[in-house]
């Protein structure tokens, strides 16, 4: 079997006004669409951001794909690392950490990585969880991810004026109608808010909020690294008791493990620990007590499970990180968290947050706050072509070409600046 063509279709869908400590997501979200296409007539499928950075290094990978085998995966690594040459793509949210060119590498590479084993699935008959060594549940349980959120996108910004189901949330009373919707859909059995939006202190009672309204549910809070070591302190101290655990609190490696060295919960992270190259001096440190893995940024599922033995190792817990995604994305995951059994606290997900897709026929879906984990060939999805040619008109249409949530937070706000830490 030899890869005789890939094609890489940008596309964008629509995304609420979620806040965040960056600014707020533009009205549509961008996505990359992998198909690896083989001789004998198999496709395997993968999904990546979108912004155009990142887009013409996955158009280099694509080209030097052609001819590989996609049974060999470290050849497709090293075909892409030279496609790539060192190039860095760094995100303009800055929400996933600190760049370089071996982070770079590893998003470009991972969607061809999963592409390669839903063919090999395919090629096989075996689920994608098999290939990466078994299964250690039958169901994958994921998270409810608030956010608080304007009631809808300034102006008219979609063609036909939808209105977001989703309504405001910028108080504690709409973060908890907010949770309860989300829970009463979808049957979530935790629950995670975005914070570094208000300050700390409203914040806080956010969260008792949410305890009130939901005393079995854990909690996780996730600031985007807007606070000082100090205020963090206050923060941990004020939620003690409350918190499953708190997220990136404020920047960088040293900044956490000060804060976690008094912080009676675990601190989590997605933004100070996101490369194999963050490990050794997180874990002298005592940095983080959970790390959440993203195989779009880790580089793939393979490379995730390295990162679980490596927090199994050294005692750290595992959960996973979640941006705004399609079909694909949530399937690669199921099958990555079927896959690692020290995948202990629920997923993070934006599944809710979605109203269009590029998967036909919905085949994972959420029963009280869980995906089954399937059995069938590869990734076990296949692709809505209509909805694919859709998808991509929009992403032509509607002129978003990287996301960027504080330029167009400042389309409203002039006065807003993006500052990490903020209080």
């Amino acid at each position: 079997m030899r890869i005789t063509d890939v094609v890489v279709t940008p596309v964008a869908f629509r995304d609420p006004a979620l806040l965040n400590s960056a600014g707020v997501h533009e009205p549509y979200a961008l996505r990359a669409v992998i198909e690896v296409r083989t001789d004998d007539g198999l496709c395997g499928l993968g999904e990546t951001t979108g912004d155009e950075n990142l887009l013409a290094l996955l158009n280099r990978a694509a080209s030097a794909a052609v001819g590989a085998d996609p049974f060999d995966l470290i050849d497709l690594e090293r075909r892409t690392a030279a496609a790539v040459g060192g190039h860095d793509s760094p995100d303009a949210h800055g929400l996933t950490g600190p760049s370089s060119a071996a982070k770079s590498l590893a998003r470009v590479f991972s969607p061809f990585e999963v592409a390669c084993l839903d063919l090999q699935g395919r090629a096989t008959g075996r689920p994608v969880w098999a290939l990466l060594g078994g299964k250690a549940r039958e169901r994958v349980p994921f998270s409810a991810y608030l956010f608080y959120k304007w009631a809808a996108h300034p102006g008219s910004p979609y063609p036909d004026e939808e209105d977001d189901p989703w309504g405001e949330a910028l108080d504690p009373d709409g973060v908890v109608a907010q949770a309860r919707r989300m829970v009463d859909l979808y049957g979530f059995r935790s629950i995670k808010l975005k914070g570094g939006v208000f300050p700390p202190e409203e914040e806080i009672e956010a969260i008792r909020a949410l305890r009130a309204a939901f005393p079995d549910h854990p909690l996780r809070l996730d600031p985007n690294c807007a606070w000082t070591v100090g205020t963090s302190h206050k923060v941990a101290e004020a939620l003690d008791g409350v918190l499953e655990y708190l997220e990136d609190p404020t920047p960088t490696i040293p900044g956490m493990a000060e804060v976690a060295a008094r912080a009676p919960m675990p601190l989590a992270t997605n933004m100070c620990v996101v490369g194999f190259a963050d490990l050794p001096e997180s874990v002298a440190r005592g940095a983080v007590g959970v790390v959440l893995s993203d195989h779009h940024y880790w580089g793939g599922l393979r490379a995730s499970h390295k990162l679980a033995a490596v927090c199994d190792t050294f005692g750290i817990g595992l959960s996973m990180h979640s941006n705004s995604h399609l079909g694909i994305s949530l399937a690669a995951m199921v099958h990555l968290a079927a896959a690692t059994p020290n995948l202990t606290y629920d997923v993070d997900t934006h599944w809710p947050w979605r109203s269009e897709d590029v998967v036909a026929d919905n085949p994972y879906v959420f029963t009280g706050g869980s995906v089954a984990v399937p059995d069938t060939p590869g990734l076990g999805i296949e692709l809505d072509r209509d909805e694919l040619a859709r998808l991509h008109e929009q992403y032509l249409r509607c002129g978003v070409r990287s996301r960027d949530d504080t330029a167009y937070m400042r389309r409203f706000r002039p006065e807003f600046e993006k500052r990490r830490p903020r209080w």
